[in-house]
């Protein structure tokens, strides 16, 4: 007879004896950041699931919420929406063990008089693979960019899709010039990511970042991307919208200095021309170096 895997609900009486979303060390700083995020939220209906082995070893994990709570940027009202489930380990993996997970939700949502699921999927990191989904009766309803994807599984055909929110060019424009790092309690591992981070801006590039913490479901439904768990603007361009390491930060801002710095020498080209006087009127403009990033020159302007 083959043993099969169970499901336990994630609550403050079990809460330290589990992993935190894979995440075992117990002074990993997401860890009390997810606790607290669990507790808030579990008067909207909030379900966070453990998939516990034959063996008793916690193997997986699965979340989520009434659709008109989801800490996404979509409108699904009536259905239940999958924040994130996933299998720890590949020993794990190719069993079935996420349909279990995927059926337990299902199960709550019909329990609960909804229309169906809905779940977001992607082919980058951070979001499930979408065949689970597909091999549990789930269907494409709607897209957003870059390549975001949502999905639902109906109970009721004629009932109204689940959508994403609309919007998104516009979006990262409102967070300014500056470097603005944003992060949402839901997933635990934005809290190293934003401080270290922030911390290499600093140290390393001479800017001071913004940082937007999504403290609620509205405003992660209006965050700046449709995943809303963190995202990473400079000079309001979307630079990243999932969580990234700080090596991957430093390459980012490596090739942002590299346009910078051949935009402002095709400005000084032009200048030093005439062909460009006309656009500061009055003012004298000089360039001055500065070091950044462990010495690496950039050409600054500085207009008086």
């Amino acid at each position: 007879m083959t043993l099969k895997p169970r499901l336990v609900e994630v609550d403050a009486a079990n809460f330290d004896t589990l992993p935190c979303c894979g995440i075992k060390n117990p002074t990993h700083p997401g860890r009390q950041q997810k606790q607290c995020w669990l507790e808030a939220n579990a008067k909207s209906g909030l379900r966070a699931k453990t998939l516990l082995a034959p063996d008793g070893r916690p193997s997986g994990y699965i979340e989520y919420v009434p659709g008109e709570f989801a800490w996404r940027g979509v409108e699904a009202g009536g259905y239940m929406f999958i924040h994130c489930v996933w299998i720890y380990s590949r020993q794990h993996q190719r069993k079935g063990w996420g349909s279990v997970m995927v059926e337990s939700c299902l199960e709550d949502a019909r329990k609960s008089g909804m229309t169906g699921a809905t779940v977001m999927v992607r082919d980058g990191p951070w979001l499930a693979d979408r065949r689970l989904f597909l091999a549990n009766g789930f269907e494409s309803v709607d897209t957003a960019p870059p390549d975001y994807e949502l999905l639902a599984r109906k109970f009721d055909r004629g009932a109204p899709n689940p959508a994403f929110k609309t919007g998104w060019d516009q979006k990262p424009g409102r967070y300014g010039k500056g470097l603005t790092v944003i992060r949402s309690g839901q997933c635990p591992y934005t809290a190293k990511f934003a401080t270290d981070i922030i911390r290499a801006a600093e140290e390393d590039y001479n800017i001071k970042p913004t940082l937007v913490d999504l403290e609620s479901w509205r405003d992660a439904q209006n965050a700046p991307t449709p995943y809303a768990t963190f995202a990473l603007i400079y000079k309001g361009r979307l630079l990243a919208d999932h969580p990234i390491s700080l090596t991957r930060f430093r390459n980012i801002m490596k090739k942002e200095w590299k346009v910078a710095a051949a935009a402002d020498e095709a400005l000084d080209i032009k200048v030093e021309s005439g062909s460009t006087k006309a656009k500061w009127p009055g003012r004298r403009r000089t360039v001055a170096p500065r070091k950044e990033n462990g010495g690496e020159q950039r050409l600054h302007e500085i207009e008086q």
